[in-house]
């Protein structure tokens, strides 16, 4: 009885149209593929491999290198969306698959490790500064205070603005 019910329903799936209907998904442009990372734009936060629900991204801030597992990223652009300084994009192609599992490399140029030093010394430069004129209101006796009192004809004489020099221009001075 069970196979005259079977071939009854075989017969029926041969002869009669799908019961369901094929859906064409598609995705937002850029949403499905292979992350991307511009280096020169990096400034290794880490906030992509800490975001990855995956963990398929390293960041080793000591060695200036960017790393990421193709095959344990599941495309949710978790990282894209959390990179402060938008280096991360997602590519159209997927990535092929493969025998062996593979890690892609990226090492910061030394362009760009200069110019994030640059940018460092000048944060110090300007947290130094601070910290100096807090204590000197601190004490009570502002520097700015002390200048027009000590010269009487630097009081006369009107202040001109002096350009300031960028953090790049500093470093080479």
């Amino acid at each position: 009885m069970a196979i005259v019910s079977f071939n009854k329903t075989v017969l029926h799936n041969l002869f009669s149209k799908p019961k369901t209907r094929k859906v064409e998904k598609e995705y937002p442009e850029g949403t499905r593929g292979h992350v991307e990372n511009d280096m020169d734009l990096c400034i290794l936060c880490g906030l992509c491999s800490i975001k990855c629900p995956t963990h398929a991204i390293t960041v080793d801030k000591n060695e200036k290198t960017w790393s990421i597992r193709p095959m344990s990223c599941i495309q949710c652009r978790c990282c894209v969306d959390n990179c402060p300084k938008k280096s991360l994009s997602m590519g159209l192609r997927f990535q092929e698959p493969g025998s062996e599992k593979v890690t892609k490399t990226f090492k910061q140029s030394e362009k760009a490790i200069a110019a994030q030093e640059a940018l460092m010394k000048a944060a110090k430069e300007r947290a130094a500064a601070a910290a100096a004129a807090k204590a000197a209101q601190a004490q009570g006796t502002a520097p700015a205070a002390q200048a027009p009192a000590a010269n009487p004809a630097a009081q006369a004489a009107p202040a001109t603005p002096q350009p300031q020099a960028k953090p790049e221009e500093k470093k080479e001075q």
